[in-house]
């Protein structure tokens, strides 16, 4: 593998995802369960969003109250959607994209994750920074064919 292999080679498949009707308690237990930063929300299998533990720890810090009981605040955050706090502007890339390029996504951009969609928006994947820095700590020839 090289960075000019494709993206495929080195995204997440195994994904959690949300709906947007997902409530903001559903994210908070999948951040805290499998310690990931980004959810996809999808509809029908295809992206439409994504939100990240940064959303969702602003968002929290913005809509919780310190006076408030804690019983209340759980279910703002049970009644509260994912679609609200989505981010919906998002870089993607598709599987047979070049690992290279999603480097250069991450070092133009502040992303911190690029789910990889079919040409129809069927959600197939995520990359984010660490799986290049990984593939790149595996690969000792990777930064010679950059």
């Amino acid at each position: 593998m090289n960075l000019l292999s494709p993206i495929s080679s080195i995204m997440t498949t195994n994904l959690k995802v949300l709906s947007p009707e997902s409530s903001i308690s559903a994210a908070a237990k999948i951040f805290d369960e499998n310690k990931i930063h980004h959810i996809p929300v999808v509809e029908d299998g295809k992206l439409i969003g994504i939100i990240s533990k940064s959303d969702y720890l602003f968002f929290r810090r913005g809509f919780l109250d310190q006076n408030i009981d804690k019983s209340l605040e759980d279910m703002r955050l049970h009644n509260y959607q994912v679609k609200y706090i989505m981010t919906k502007g998002m870089a993607k890339m598709n599987p047979e994209d070049r690992i290279n390029v999603a480097l250069e996504v991450f070092k133009e951009n502040l992303f911190h994750a690029i789910p990889i969609i079919e040409e129809d928006g069927t959600l197939v994947g995520i990359v984010t920074p660490l799986d290049i820095i990984k593939h790149l700590a595996n690969d000792k020839t990777a930064t010679n064919e950059y």
